[in-house]
């Protein structure tokens, strides 16, 4: 086979110098990228100045690039940098034998135990969301459901970490939840510029950002001194760690672990970073289609009813994990409205994708939604149907060639497949049925006029969904 260089393949029209650098929006630039590949097919280029950047569109090799990981491909060199810079420099950043010691951290932190252990709390956080919107409802008072869920996936996430409770669902004001949202928006923006001008010259924005790194990195190592003091006060806690960072301690704190307080901060602070947004996001899409979606509604709510029975909330996590028709509408939200649609990679080692000659340091942008809204592969793909999800060839399907599973990849794939989703399907149930048994869901918009915005994630741009308590 007669290999292409990158220069050969279609590219859209630029200017000189820029290149395509100024077509780019950050918050639309999935879209972007997803509308040229419609014009230029599933392999392409744009230019950022001299470089040229690659596109994938097929998730042939976007499976076959994932599968490369660690050694072949890593992140993009700039969101590496961005991440590391911004105090998120745990697994999510890390690459090599790095990622591997990290990797291993993480996976003993975010075991199936340890959230199982934390279901109590999740529990009772979940409860409170509910007396949120059933004192808001009792009031007259309209319910932010955007605003709520991303501070209860906030709270979730920061109690799981840390074994804090800084009840942002009530209180909006805490540093914490502030500084996280900057971080995103920073990452959002920075891994994108073609010139990384603030190590010469820093904004307003980048010096507030050196002030948020250092109010996290300080805030952290308070609870890390804290959840030593409580472990020193509970042994038990050694053998049953109530959350990551008691994990994260107890592995750190064994001989020759080659772990230390640094890892700890830059994971804690990852998991932070990536499980609020993933969560809440991957809520306000499913919401969005089961609003829209009544009789898709009406079965996911008679599953939920049947499970729950008197009970306002999933009573134990063993509910949970019986919740098929929930998780498959979850799974449908995932594929048709990921919360990942773009991923940018480095090519650590030489190499083709398709008919392409690859070289060392050229930059990849992944479209992840390559099958998903194909019709070759999803009938009729942009309606919503989770009962893809639940036939023969459905998610849990294993290695089924015509599975849905091997076509989409919201928690990635391969090696570096997210340690997070355990977790992430957990919450994502226990908000979903909690919704189901006690609201009725409406639209108060158009539907096609919500519009997908990216920073790092993608996020409805609004979320007028209207709650109404259950009879």
């Amino acid at each position: 086979m007669t290999l292409r260089e990158i220069a050969e393949l279609p590219c859209p029209p630029g200017v000189p110098v820029l290149g395509n650098a100024r077509q780019i929006q950050p918050t639309r630039l999935h879209a972007l990228l997803e509308g040229w590949a419609r014009e230029y097919g599933r392999l392409y280029r744009f230019r950022l100045m001299r470089e040229n950047v690659l596109v994938v569109n097929d998730h042939q090799l976007l499976s076959e690039l994932l599968r490369d990981r660690p050694e072949a491909l890593g992140r993009s060199k700039a969101l590496r940098l961005t991440a590391d810079e911004l105090g998120a420099n745990g697994v999510f950043s890390a690459e090599g034998d790095r990622w591997r010691t990290h990797r291993k951290l993480v996976m003993r932190a975010l075991a199936p135990e340890i959230v199982k252990h934390f279901y109590p709390t999740m529990q009772r956080m979940t409860q409170r969301l509910l007396d949120r919107w059933n004192r808001a409802l009792a009031e007259g008072r309209p319910v932010d459901v955007a605003r709520d869920l991303k501070a209860w996936a906030m709270d979730i996430t920061i109690a799981l970490s840390f074994g804090e409770d800084i009840d942002a669902l009530e209180h909006d004001d805490d540093p914490l939840q502030k500084d996280v949202e900057l971080m995103f928006k920073m990452v959002g923006r920075r891994m994108i510029l073609p010139i990384r001008y603030w190590n010469w010259l820093k904004l307003p924005i980048d010096r507030e950002a050196d002030r948020m790194v250092e109010r996290i990195d300080q805030r952290v190592r308070g609870f890390i001194a804290e959840a030593r003091a409580r472990m020193a006060s509970h042994p038990g806690l050694r053998d049953k760690p109530s959350n990551m960072l008691e994990a994260m301690v107890v592995a750190r704190d064994e001989p020759d672990s080659g772990f230390t307080d640094e890892d700890i901060i830059g994971n804690t602070t990852t998991l932070v970073f990536a499980g609020e947004d993933t969560a809440a996001n991957t809520l306000g899409w499913l919401l969005y289609f089961l609003s829209t979606h009544p009789e898709q509604t009406a079965l996911a709510r008679a599953e939920v009813d049947a499970l729950l029975g008197e009970h306002r909330l999933a009573p134990d996590f063993a509910c949970l994990q019986q919740m098929d028709y929930v998780e498959a509408a979850a799974n449908e939200a995932m594929r048709i409205k990921p919360v990942a649609p773009l991923a940018g990679f480095e090519v650590f080692r030489e190499r083709t994708v398709g008919d392409v000659r690859v070289p060392v340091g050229t930059r990849i942008f992944a479209l992840m939604r390559a099958a998903a809204l194909d019709d070759a592969h999803f009938p009729d793909a942009q309606r919503f149907d989770p009962q893809r999800w639940l036939s023969p060839q459905g998610a849990g399907a294993g290695d089924a060639l015509d599975s849905p599973a091997r076509k989409v990849f919201p928690f990635g794939a391969g090696p570096r497949l997210c340690p997070g989703r355990y977790l992430a399907l957990a919450e994502i149930r226990m908000a979903a049925s909690m919704i189901l048994r006690n609201f009725e869901l409406s639209f108060d918009d158009d539907p096609a006029s919500i519009e997908e915005v990216f920073a790092l994630t993608m996020t409805p741009d609004r979320l007028p969904v209207r709650l109404k308590a259950r009879a």
